[in-house]
């Protein structure tokens, strides 16, 4: 395997989310192009000025990136889409690091959006992928709380986790939620509220998942001398992987594809576990951030529920995790979701995190995981960014 090349000279920045809603009558075009328009705007760029365009989302159907270029008026020289859910905001960064570092573009945004229609999660879930009807549909489910209880079963048998441990980070999440003001969860939460709420698919209950809703994300991708130049807050790019359809002979997924990449990643950053100020990771379920939590190597696997036991998970803890709350209490808009924790990283290192900021963030780490079928997600990605130009 050749070694991988470094992301020098690659600058993130311009950071913009718009606020989510539970339900909205507006498009996915209509919330990519405001998220789009946010970026650009904090950047103090026009949309001509963009000639790389890398979008995320599940309910353009029947459009994708090359339909929004049309959409919005762009004439971009290098596209992108990206069907990858929760880990397409790693993989929407790599790429266009590359696109940048290669001279195929010089500024690259990033954005991923969706809407939420009432009908819009069963219309997802009907379609989503071939395995998740061939396989979850015959015994009566077609969502993925069935199939992420069966994951958090067996997670529980093998490492001896209690909901309790699940329910430190949920509860962890929300107190970071109410420091968030565009947080779709105002309320404070408790571990006995997370103990005593009712079950959906057991063992998980009401707390354990996700809010869908309608939202997008956004960031620009350039060189350092371009947003040195701009005078732009931005972050660097310590490193990146991604992997697909990892560990296919488990029997079930209890480790995810970042095993096999997380020592190449950490050695691209020149970090080891212990030099990340804070954490943000794909939060769908809590089973599979404390995955995430281990094969990233912050503990042993099966060390999970130890590790939530012993550490703060707060903003002010000794290990900030999802900062803003998380998709689990600010809300999973869709393809959104694989980028709210890069979007909430990216503003931590340049200290523009508001009432979230972590103190001293100068390096984060972010994960992504996505497209569950019924015993496994099939996608994972990680990203280490760094304190490039702060604000």
């Amino acid at each position: 395997m050749g070694k991988r090349q470094s992301y020098e000279g690659v600058a993130v920045t311009a950071p913009f989310s718009m606020p989510y809603q539970r339900y909205s009558i507006e498009t996915a075009h209509w919330w990519i192009a405001g998220a789009l328009r946010g970026s650009l705007r904090a950047a103090g760029l026009k949309p001509a000025d963009l000639d790389g365009f890398s979008v995320a989302s599940f309910t353009l159907f029947p459009d994708t990136a090359v339909g929004l270029s049309q959409h919005l008026g762009l004439c971009p020289r290098w596209l992108d889409h990206i069907p990858m859910g929760g880990a397409s905001g790693v993989v929407a960064l790599r790429r266009a690091a590359r696109a940048i570092q290669a001279g195929d573009a010089d500024i690259v945004a990033c954005v991923a959006g969706d809407t939420n229609h009432i009908d819009s999660f069963r219309n997802m879930l009907s379609s989503f992928s071939r395995f998740a009807q061939d396989a979850s549909y015959p015994y009566g489910y077609g969502g993925p709380n069935a199939n992420f209880a069966l994951l958090t079963d067996r997670y529980m048998q093998e490492y001896g986790a209690e909901r309790e441990d699940f329910g430190r980070i949920c509860v962890a999440q929300r107190e970071n939620a109410l420091k968030n003001p565009n947080a779709v969860m105002k309320k404070p939460l408790t571990l006995e509220q997370y103990l005593t709420a009712r079950p959906i698919a057991d063992p998980i209950a009401l707390f354990d998942c996700v809010m869908p809703c309608a939202g997008s994300e956004c960031f620009l991708v350039m060189s350092v001398d371009e947003a040195m130049r701009r005078n732009l807050p931005f972050a660097t790019i310590g490193g990146t992987i991604e992997r697909h359809n990892a560990h296919s002979d488990d029997p079930i997924q209890l480790r995810g594809g970042w095993t096999l990449d997380i020592d190449e990643l950490y050695a691209m950053s020149d970090c080891t576990p212990d030099d990340i100020d804070l954490l943000q990771t794909y939060d769908d379920y809590p089973v599979i951030s404390m995955m995430q939590m281990e094969d990233l190597g912050f503990c042993e696997k099966g060390a999970g529920p130890d590790f939530v036991r012993t550490k703060d998970l707060t903003v002010s803890g000794d290990f900030p995790h999802n900062t803003s709350g998380g998709q689990l209490s600010a809300g999973q808009a869709g393809a959104a979701g694989g980028f709210i924790g890069l979007v909430e990283a990216l503003r931590q290192v340049t200290g523009t995190a508001g009432g979230t900021q972590v103190k001293n963030a100068y390096t984060a780490m972010v994960s992504g995981f996505g497209m569950i079928n019924y015993d496994r997600g099939v996608c994972t990605s990680a990203a280490i960014l760094k304190t490039g130009g702060a604000a």
